[in-house]
């Protein structure tokens, strides 16, 4: 597994954040999707998870993700979708192929190249999701993990 530092950009997001299963990911993008397509935005990459805990911590009924996507234009919030700029940020990053049940491997083999190789992490992980998994076998699922960081 091949683990990069970049920077991403600054970036206009969309966005919801959500309280409860992984399970309702495809319906809060679909309304995402919606939302940009519906003020005639412009998408400017794929769509991405920020997870601020996880199932090994915390009750699924109890887990708090952010799902978003970048787009260009302007528009005001709606609903549960808000906006955002999210800063140029260096991360640390690896690209993860298989189902997505598989990429916590991928968040935890960065955690690790962080801690020995003198980074540190500073919030929490995110994946932008590469493949469409309506049109992508769930083997071949591609899927960047990263994790924001700062060299100590």
């Amino acid at each position: 597994m091949e683990i990069v530092e970049k920077k991403l950009g600054k970036r206009q997001i969309a966005y919801v954040t959500y309280k409860g299963s992984y399970g309702e990911v495809p319906v809060l993008m679909g309304e995402i999707v919606g939302f940009i397509m519906a003020k005639g935005l412009s998408i400017m990459g794929p769509p991405f998870g920020v997870y601020f805990n996880s199932p090994q911590e915390v009750p699924v009924e109890e887990l708090m993700y952010e799902v978003g996507m970048p787009f260009a234009g302007e528009a005001d919030e709606e609903g549960r979708v808000k906006i955002k700029m999210m800063p140029e940020q260096l991360v640390l990053s690896t690209v993860y192929k298989g189902p997505y049940s598989g990429c916590g491997t991928a968040i935890g083999a960065l955690a690790e190249y962080a801690y020995k190789n003198g980074y540190e992490i500073i919030g929490p992980p995110m994946e932008t999701y590469i493949s469409d998994p309506n049109e992508t076998p769930e083997s071949e699922l591609l899927t960047e993990m990263c994790f924001p960081v700062m060299k100590k």
